[in-house]
């Protein structure tokens, strides 16, 4: 087990996390890092579900997504593809409701809206998307495209 925090190597555009390049070095204990500052613009209640966490992994066949997304049923899930190549995966959790006679002691579970997008690769079959949701985890397989076949043309030379 690494106590270091584990980094992609996949460049996300779209990515809600923000990278402070200045994380861990001892500047001045008063002033905040620029990701303190960033999350500070949330709400606590709904910072976990905006923060919703998605690893992404390729495959020979495949580019495999798969979202955290405890508590919500796939009705209150979306997957689409936008513009050709931008993955987008959102998701909305209500708050419960109220009745008059109840009495609250700790309200803890977040709610609110999220979303996440990602540039999909050239190679990547939008058309044959799927999506599932098991134990809480939603996984979406993008299929990859085999490798292109180059024509190589023969030139004849002149002369």
């Amino acid at each position: 087990m690494s106590l270091i925090p584990r980094r992609s190597s996949v460049f996300d555009p779209f990515s809600l996390d923000v990278w402070d390049p200045f994380e861990g070095w001892p500047f001045n204990n008063n002033l905040r890092s620029l990701s303190d500052h960033i999350r500070s613009g949330f709400p606590a209640e709904t910072s976990s579900i905006l923060q919703t966490r998605v690893d992404w992994r390729e495959t020979p066949n495949s580019h495999v997504f798969k979202a955290d997304v405890p508590g919500l049923k796939k009705e209150e899930v979306k997957v689409e593809v936008e513009d050709g190549r931008i993955l987008q995966i959102s998701g909305q959790r209500s708050r419960e409701m109220e009745e008059k006679t109840d009495t609250w002691h700790r309200v803890e579970r977040s709610q609110g809206s999220f979303t996440r997008r990602f540039r999909l690769p050239e190679d990547a079959k939008v058309d044959e998307v799927k999506a599932a949701m098991e134990n809480g985890v939603l996984t979406v397989t993008v299929p990859k495209e085999g490798p292109k076949k180059s024509d190589v043309k023969s030139i004849q030379i002149s002369g």
